[in-house]
């Protein structure tokens, strides 16, 4: 394991090294990563090439078999020794490594929800419950067709009081209204007879005429 990060604060590279090499030195292959500050610890690997590693002969130091175990490459080789031997078949091997790791990261993820849990616990008994954020205030804007209908409907308009029922006179025949028109019927009468008055002359004259061309004409007829 190669050591990285700050002081009180590390992390570690889990590598295949020479065990002549120093710890932080030169390395054959980077298999995972191990970060023992949080809780529950992160830790990532690559299962296949660490068992590997381990059928080729590679010894793990104390710290890196813990987490082999943990994350069942161990459990997993010794499944290979028992099929190699005939004590299982591959079948029952990989439904029994399969129900190991299942069991192994829903324990993780327990772990992780309670740590969440009582961290997020602590911060309100110290600093008290957090007040929520004010949600922004959004103005929409009225849609096209809401805009058309607020405009398409009219104002209603204020309807007049009725006025009051006037009152209608009786009118009674033979009053002095209706005389006005009999005195313009007569005034009409007596202007005919005028006119005929007036042409009446010229009758009288065409009348004289003809008796004197009738008396003309006869002396004549006689001579």
């Amino acid at each position: 394991m190669q050591r990285h990060g700050r002081k009180k604060n590390p992390y570690y590279k889990i590598v295949v090294a020479d065990a002549r090499s120093p710890r932080d030195g030169k390395f054959i292959e980077r298999l995972g990563f191990y970060n023992p500050m949080t809780v529950p610890a992160t830790i990532e690997i690559d299962r296949d090439k660490a068992l590997e590693w381990l059928q080729k002969g590679a010894q793990p130091t104390d710290t890196v078999r813990a987490i082999l175990r943990f994350k069942g490459v161990l459990f997993r080789k010794h499944l290979l020794r028992g099929i190699a031997k005939g004590a299982l078949t591959q079948e029952q091997a990989d439904a029994q490594w399969a129900t190991f790791i299942q069991e192994k990261e829903t324990r993780v993820e327990l772990r992780r929800t309670k740590t969440a849990e009582q961290k997020r616990a602590y911060h309100v008994q110290v600093s008290g419950s957090p007040k929520p954020a004010p949600a922004p205030v959004v103005e929409e804007s009225p849609a096209p067709a809401e805009v058309a209908e607020e405009a398409s409907v009219e104002t209603p308009i204020e309807e007049t009081p009725p006025a009051a029922p006037v009152e209608e006179t009786p009118v009674v025949a033979g009053t002095s209204e209706e005389a006005p028109a009999a005195e313009t019927v007569e005034t009409a009468e007596s202007e005919e007879v005028a006119t005929t008055s007036e042409e009446s002359p010229a009758d009288e004259t065409t009348a004289e005429e003809s008796a004197e061309e009738t008396s003309g004409e006869e002396p004549s007829q006689e001579g």
